[in-house]
């Protein structure tokens, strides 16, 4: 038995609740994002969002890291219903991983449960007021809610984050378009 396996099973046996790390608050998330809003080039900025993203996936309980695979090949295999039970299961387990509930986001936005998604989103957020793919998923949700100003400020406050992310930049555009608004 790990360490990590006995500290878990004395909880138990205690009653304690031992909450996933709240990886969004990880030490070497700061310089990255610094990092990711200094990087000059589209690839570069690519290698540290993806460096970005293991930390945030990070999970030191792991029934909620299993949970978290187990939900993810739900997802992957188009089984929503296991998904969501199970992505449900992560967010009542570990309420301060802002991963848990960005993956429920996801999901939620893939069943077309727009309003269940924002509220994921804005959970995510309140944890993590810096994920960009949360930010530019709220863009997403906007954009298929028609509210075309909203998802405007969304894909531009990801851009705030992490200036080189093209899926955001390409609806920047098409939105000012749509809106008829000019860059100065």
């Amino acid at each position: 038995m790990t360490a990590n396996q006995t500290l878990m099973t004395i909880a138990m046996v205690l009653g304690l609740v031992i909450p996933a790390l709240a990886d969004q608050n990880d030490a070497r998330l700061n310089p990255l994002f610094e990092s990711l809003r200094a990087s000059e080039a589209a690839t570069e900025a690519a290698l540290i969002e993806r460096q970005i993203w293991v930390i945030w996936e990070e999970v030191a309980d792991p029934e909620v890291g299993e949970l978290m695979t187990r939900g993810a090949l739900a997802m992957r295999r188009g089984d929503n219903d296991v998904a969501l039970e199970t992505l449900d299961q992560v967010v009542d387990q570990a309420p301060d991983y802002a991963e848990g509930w960005n993956r429920r986001a996801t999901l939620h936005y893939m069943m077309d449960n727009l309003d269940a998604s924002l509220a994921d989103i804005e959970a995510t957020l309140a944890l993590e007021p810096r994920h960009f793919g949360a930010l530019s998923g709220r863009g997403l949700v906007y954009i298929r809610k028609r509210d075309f100003r909203s998802a405007l400020i969304a894909f531009e406050e990801a851009l705030a984050v992490s200036p080189h992310m093209r899926g955001p930049q390409a609806h920047v555009e098409a939105l000012r378009q749509i809106l008829g608004i000019r860059d100065i």
